[in-house]
């Protein structure tokens, strides 16, 4: 059984860029909304409005003369840069084309079906599906009720044979932390030969202390990153994985490595530009909080976030809701099974969160 396995498993390589397409594909098309009007208000992907900050826009633009060429290197560019802000050996850090090509591969190579994979409910479904394609068990684990990740709940869940944990932090979708002390706990107690995959795709909004120094201590523990998010290059594809050596060569050959230069070097500009991050941290923060106030004042059940998105209880089917936002020309995010009458707004810019004020009350009343 080890060995077909194994056989079976490095035939996946040839078939991993399949199933990245397909996992995001499947789950773009949950936000997907066809052709909005140009005025649409889209607070239905956890996009960032603001795009790209301007440097990053001119490095890109003027790297598209050299299109015709792969530019490997400024994938080792980028990858350096990562290890050097994280104060890791460069081996330890691997850029990729977005976050969601590295969760896939981890997937790949520590899943099977007698390994299995555990997530928190609601939690983000990528890595779900991933191992569901795969034939592994998937362990949902709901949420305490301060909406953390229950980690003592996903060890019990995974049990001995579990292959990755994946912890998402802050939440997506509800944007809220697990405490520090509690993913250390998950990756002391976890079974040997198990993975803890830390996605930290919305960390910069939050004042959570990233988990790289797991990664540096030399434990078994992935970091993800993005620069789809806070960066605002969610089209431009570019992210990394932070892990040991060993660990990031597991996953390598399920997929082609290749890279996007534009989002390679739109990448490394951004992480030059020294009051980027918290100039739009501060600002989705104010804006965030805004919104918050009006719900409470309004008397609306909203799960409280340190993100750029939240979770709204609208005490009816969320798709009724979000039909009837859609005609407002709001666009706002999905429901998932576990919270049925819960729906996720991504937080825009402040005329984008007027404008939905004005539709929410509306359809709400």
């Amino acid at each position: 059984m080890g060995q077909s396995w194994a056989l079976s498993r490095r035939a996946f390589g040839g078939v991993a860029s399949a199933l990245t397409i397909l996992s995001e594909s499947a789950l773009a098309q949950l936000s997907f909304v066809g052709e909005p009007a140009a005025d649409a208000v889209m607070l239905n992907a956890n996009e960032n409005p603001l795009g790209p900050c301007p440097e990053a826009l001119e490095a890109m633009n003027g790297i598209l003369k050299r299109g015709g060429r792969y530019l490997f290197g400024e994938t080792i560019k980028l990858s350096r840069t990562l290890a050097q802000q994280e104060g890791l050996p460069e081996d330890y850090a691997r850029a990729f084309a977005g976050s969601s090509d590295p969760l896939h591969r981890t997937v790949l190579a520590f899943c099977s079906p007698s390994r299995s994979f555990v997530v928190a409910n609601p939690g983000y479904e990528a890595g779900e599906r991933a191992a569901q394609f795969l034939g592994a068990p998937v362990h949902r684990v709901p949420l305490t009720k301060s909406y953390a990740h229950d980690v003592k709940a996903m060890l019990a869940a995974g049990g001995s044979d579990a292959g990755v944990f994946y912890l998402c932090n802050p939440n997506n979708p509800t944007g809220t932390l697990t405490a520090r002390e509690d993913i250390e706990y998950l990756v002391k107690n976890k079974p040997a030969g198990s993975i803890v995959m830390v996605d930290e795709a919305y960390i910069h909004f939050s004042d959570a202390k990233p988990c790289t120094d797991m990664v540096a201590a030399g434990k078994d523990v992935i970091v993800l990153r993005t620069f789809s998010k806070i960066y605002g290059m969610a089209g431009l594809r570019a992210g990394a994985a932070f892990g040991r050596p060993d660990l990031l060569g597991k996953m390598m050959g399920f997929g082609t490595g290749y890279t996007p230069s534009t989002g390679m070097v739109g990448a490394s500009v951004s992480l030059s530009v020294k009051d980027l991050v918290p100039q739009r941290k501060k600002y989705t923060h104010d804006v965030r909080e805004g919104v918050f106030s009006w719900m409470t004042q309004k008397g609306y059940s909203f799960v409280p976030s340190v993100s750029n998105k939240f979770m709204v209880d609208v005490k009816r089917p969320a798709r009724e809701v979000i039909a009837a936002m859609a005609k407002q020309n709001v666009y706002i995010g999905r429901s998932w099974p576990i919270w049925p009458t819960h729906v996720r707004v991504t937080v825009g810019t402040r005329e984008e969160m007027e404008k939905f004020k004005t539709a929410f009350a509306r359809v709400m009343a």
